[in-house]
């Protein structure tokens, strides 16, 4: 029974050091809530010493490597073809308006010049500040630069890794201290929101090691992870900075975006999702193949147009589409991912009008597509052919329409509007591939 109200009282704690603050973003903050949610598409970066073995970012905690075996790749790992023009022009030609890149992972390693640890990107024979040199070209082209920071780790000893799900197997056998390893986490933080200009976010990731199950939607934690003060921090140090947490739960009191994984808002597919949907801008995460770190052996690449329909879908439904490349450990992105990238860059191009600066939620999906809205411009993307190929049908709605026509061709359309819904008739339209993209104007 004590060990049960000891148990009670450490949750109750942690929940209310958790709840206890009292959060109001800045207009700077505000701003670019809504500058990110108008950018739309962004460039996830799984990069690290994993790229070497070519077998994805969980390779360590996969194979339980030992921590003494795995840090023999400070060795090996030299990204000496890495161009940071190169990776954010790629990014932009694609029409990513960002990019998070993961400054640090779960295997502890630091793509940037800490002073906390030796296991970093300049004791490696590449020797260079990696993330100043990607930082500083963001600023330069325009593109907003956010941190993913990995809130767990398998190789430092003052993780609580006994009580984690993961990294059982890497050789650890010291009693963590998990409040040296709080004050290491601010620590980096304090670095990276210091010595790298303007950061437009920091997008943590590994609550969910210190759960029991990704089906606990509690913020119940095995762990008091401090969020109040390391949310705190992060807004003193940079008040604009966006923070987001992949930890798979509601938003808590702090974050600025909702994130995630795998799977569009409201849905769960993966079991990370089932989350209620808030309030704050959305962002999900997907990978080009099945992998977030370079894995040599997944050609399982998805199409240019499944990565189409999967922004817009997320654009739909008001969230954003962070499209994750893994280069490889020379520091080039496959070319794989380059050419699909460049086919994206076109689509957008072309139509990114009807993703950048809308909102979704306007209508609910149909069988044909979906909807995404800017002002009392509205945009039908129809992604897969009607069953009555002559017209479709948007039930139940209310809004009156002023005029309806192909945004490519600008060919005007008929359209009726009675009190089930509305019908907009496609005679003799010719179907696009990827998108047929009606545009309404609404009174």
């Amino acid at each position: 029974m004590k060990k049960i109200t000891l148990c009670l009282l450490f949750f109750s704690m942690s929940l209310t050091a958790i709840m206890a603050q009292n959060y109001t973003p800045t207009e700077g903050n505000l701003k670019n809530r809504k500058e990110f949610q108008d950018d739309k598409f962004g460039m996830f970066i799984h990069f690290g010493p994993y790229s070497v073995l070519g077998n994805g970012e969980w390779i360590m905690n996969n194979q339980n490597i030992k921590v003494t075996e795995y840090g023999r790749l400070i060795n090996v790992f030299n990204p000496q073809d890495f161009d940071a023009k190169k990776w954010v022009s790629i990014a932009k030609s694609a029409g990513m308006k960002y990019i998070t890149f993961t400054t640090r992972h779960h295997d502890g390693f630091s793509n940037f010049d800490t002073k906390l640890s030796d296991w970093k990107i300049t004791n490696t024979h590449f020797k260079r500040d990696l993330l100043k040199e990607l930082a500083d070209e963001c600023h330069k082209e325009g593109i907003k630069l956010f941190c993913y920071y990995s809130l767990l780790d398998w190789t430092r000893s003052d993780y609580q890794y006994e009580t984690g799900k993961t990294g059982k197997g890497t050789g650890r056998t010291q009693k963590s201290d998990w409040e040296s390893y709080i004050r290491f986490m601010k620590g980096q933080l304090t670095e990276l929101l210091t010595n790298y200009g303007e950061i437009g976010g920091i997008w943590f990731d590994g609550h969910w090691d210190q759960l029991d199950n990704d089906t606990d939607k509690t913020l119940q934690s095995k762990v008091n992870w401090h969020y109040d003060d390391i949310y705190k921090l992060i807004h003193s140090l940079q008040p604009n900075c966006l923070i987001s947490n992949n930890h798979h739960l509601t938003p808590i009191q702090g974050e600025d975006f909702q994130a995630f994984e795998k799977d569009l808002p409201g849905g769960n597919s993966t079991g990370f999702g089932g989350q209620s949907v808030s309030q704050l801008p959305l962002e999900t995460c997907e990978t080009m193949n099945n992998s977030w770190g370079f894995n040599i052996n997944d050609r399982k690449y998805k199409s240019t147009k499944d990565l189409i329909h999967y922004l817009i879908n997320a654009a739909s439904l008001n969230a954003n589409f962070l499209l994750n490349v893994g280069p490889m450990a020379d520091g080039t992105i496959q070319p794989e991912f380059v050419e699909t990238l460049k086919e994206i860059g076109v689509w957008m191009g072309k139509n990114g009008n009807t993703i950048y600066g809308t909102r979704g939620n306007v209508m609910k999906p149909q069988d044909w597509g979906v909807f995404t809205a800017k002002d009392k411009t509205w945009f039908a993307h129809i992604i897969k052919t009607p069953n009555q190929t002559d017209y479709i049908f948007i039930p139940e709605m209310k809004q009156k329409i002023k005029k309806c026509y192909l945004m490519d061709s600008k060919k005007e359309l008929k359209f009726k509007q009675q009190p089930e819904g509305t019908f907009v008739y496609l005679n003799g339209v010719k179907f696009d591939a990827i998108d047929t993209i009606i545009e309404m104007q609404i009174q």
